[in-house]
């Protein structure tokens, strides 16, 4: 793979001209790879660079550095030494590299506000940059979707891995002619999403990363609800759950209003925001894009055409049709953001 990707490509000319394009590696990249996905997002940064022709190094979530550790030595043991490293450490560790004279490209996944910090970072030099950052993605349901399929799929794109997903469903706005009957069935569905220990093949939502995550979350639900949000479910947590315990409970939430925070900021935890509006395609597309970020996002109708009107009005990298992107894209699709995602 290695070999291919980097081999010189001879173009020829009518006139028999030759031209040759030439790639050679940057030299050496620097992935930070978050705490949310510790394997996966590794190899999703470093397998490019490496197949490119690039040396790489690794430095994991200092949340989750066990697991950076493990992948970096599998990977490793099929690489020549000093090809694939890895440093562990916080953020002044992830500054000290990205701020390296010796590092020539970057490639993180994380947080807006981090991604900003690595941006301005790397300006100086123009250092290559990929970033994968934040989503507040939003659900657009109108009057004539399919009630089952858009509840399941609300929930479940909600609540999967505890909800910590930069591509979770984190904003659900319904037609309003038909919200009551839409949260009964998402109501009705959440009640099945047990929390407890990840390791019980009975429970579907595990704890949250930390006690700090925990309580980002119930202050966004609490605030929330202070400001005018309805709870219409709340799940228990395993008993007894101290406070030493970063379970949440899955929790269902409607009224909820365009300026509350946990209408703006990421929420990262197991939380069904449920929104109505109008119904027309206008208002559907102003909520949706009524945010700073723009990762993915999904549209629930059985007209199609009104769909692919609405799909495309919709400043997101990935919008579904009736389906989550991620889970049902063509895997020769690209994974993008637009804004600040």
């Amino acid at each position: 793979l290695m070999k291919n990707s980097n081999e010189d490509e001879v173009l020829e000319g009518e006139d028999g001209s030759k031209s040759v394009v030439i790639r050679d590696p940057l030299g050496v990249v620097a992935v930070l790879s978050p705490w949310n996905f510790p394997a996966d997002e590794i190899l999703l940064l470093a397998l490019p660079a490496l197949a490119a022709g690039n040396c790489v190094i690794v430095k994991p979530s200092e949340v989750t550095p066990l697991v950076g550790q493990m992948v970096v030595d599998t990977i490793k043991s099929v690489l020549p030494p000093g090809v694939l490293q890895i440093v562990q450490g916080d953020g002044k560790v992830g500054q000290w590299l990205v701020e390296s004279d010796g590092i020539n490209m970057v490639a993180m996944t994380g947080s807006t506000a981090v991604g900003r910090s690595i941006m301005s970072a790397c300006a100086p030099k123009l250092k290559r940059l990929v970033l994968e950052l934040g989503g507040k993605d939003p659900m657009v349901v109108f009057q004539d979707a399919d009630l089952d399929v858009a509840a399941k799929d609300a929930v479940q794109h909600s609540l999967e891995n505890t909800g910590q997903v930069c591509c979770s469903i984190e904003r659900v706005y319904v037609d309003g002619s038909i919200r009551e009957d839409f949260e009964k069935r998402v109501v009705d569905i959440a009640s099945k999403w047990k929390v407890g220990n990840g390791m019980d093949e009975n429970n579907k939502v595990g704890p949250l990363v930390s006690i700090m995550q925990r309580e980002r979350v119930a202050q966004q639900v609490d605030l929330a609800v202070k400001q005018g949000a309805k709870v219409l479910y709340k799940s228990l947590v395993p008993d007894p759950a101290p406070e030493e315990t970063s379970f949440y409970p899955v929790t269902v939430l409607s009224n909820v209003k365009q300026g509350m925070d946990i209408q703006k900021l990421e929420t990262f935890g197991p939380v069904i925001a449920l929104s109505s509006f109008s119904g027309t395609e206008t208002d559907g597309v102003k909520l949706a894009n009524d945010t700073e970020y723009g990762l993915a996002s999904c549209v629930y109708t059985t007209d199609l055409s009104k769909a692919q009107r609405v799909a495309r009005q919709i400043r997101s990298g990935q919008v579904g049709i009736n389906c989550y992107s991620l889970d049902n894209a063509n895997e020769s699709c690209p994974w993008v953001g637009h804004k600040c995602s």
